[in-house]
C-alpha cells in the first residue's frame, strides 16, 4: 500500500468522521463504532491494525468506517442520544463509499455496540443498506464472551478474518 492516496471525511468542525482509508480496487473495510484522532499521516493505533490487516491480507487498500461518525476518544463521551444529522451523514458516505461492489467487511465494534442504547440500531441499519447486500462479513478472533465481534486492538496479531454472520448476530442483540 505503498504510494497511498487517502479518503478522508471529517466533519467541518472535525468532530465526526465517516470515512478514514485509502484508495484501492479491493479494499478490506473495517467497521468499528465511533472514530477516534486519526487522521491521514496520523493514524491512531485502532487504524494502523486495519491498515497493517489488510496489507498481510493482500488487500490493495482499506477503509475505516464507524458505527457512529462522533469523534471520542473516550467512550463515555459518545453523545448520550444519537445526533440523526450525523447518522444520515454517515449512512450516506458508507452507501457512497461501498457502492455495490462486493467487498470484506471486517466486524470489529467490540463491546462497545452496548456503550449507548441507540447504537445497535444504527449498526442494523448500516448493516440494510442495499449498498451493503453483497459485502460479505468477517470478524477476527475468537467473539466476547457476549457474542460481539473483537475490536481490532484486542485481537491476537496473528488471528484470520472468520465468517462472520451479521444478521444472526443482529437478532441476538
Amino acid at each position: 500500500m505503498s504510494n497511498k492516496t487517502w479518503i478522508y471525511t471529517p466533519s467541518p468542525e472535525n468532530d465526526a468522521r465517516t470515512l478514514l482509508g485509502t484508495e484501492g480496487h479491493r479494499p478490506l473495510v473495517c467497521i468499528g463504532i465511533n472514530p477516534s484522532t486519526a487522521a491521514p499521516e496520523s493514524l491512531d493505533r485502532t487504524v494502523t491494525t486495519v491498515e497493517r490487516v489488510a496489507a498481510y491480507g493482500d488487500y490493495d487498500s482499506f477503509m475505516m468506517l464507524n458505527v457512529y461518525p462522533q469523534r471520542a476518544t473516550d467512550p463515555e463521551d459518545i453523545h448520550p442520544a444519537m445526533d440523526p444529522q450525523l447518522h444520515q451523514w454517515n449512512l450516506r458516505s458508507i452507501a457512497a463509499f461501498v457502492a455495490g461492489r462486493d467487498l470484506p467487511v471486517w466486524a470489529a465494534w467490540g463491546t462497545l455496540i452496548r456503550k449507548r442504547q441507540y447504537l445497535a440500531g444504527l449498526l442494523s441499519e448500516i448493516v440494510a443498506l442495499p449498498e451493503l447486500s453483497n459485502c460479505t462479513w468477517w470478524s477476527r478472533g475468537a467473539r466476547t464472551m457476549d457474542g460481539h465481534p473483537h475490536h481490532p486492538l484486542y485481537v491476537r496479531h496473528d488471528a484470520p478474518l472468520d465468517p462472520f454472520d451479521v444478521g444472526t448476530y443482529l437478532g441476538s442483540l
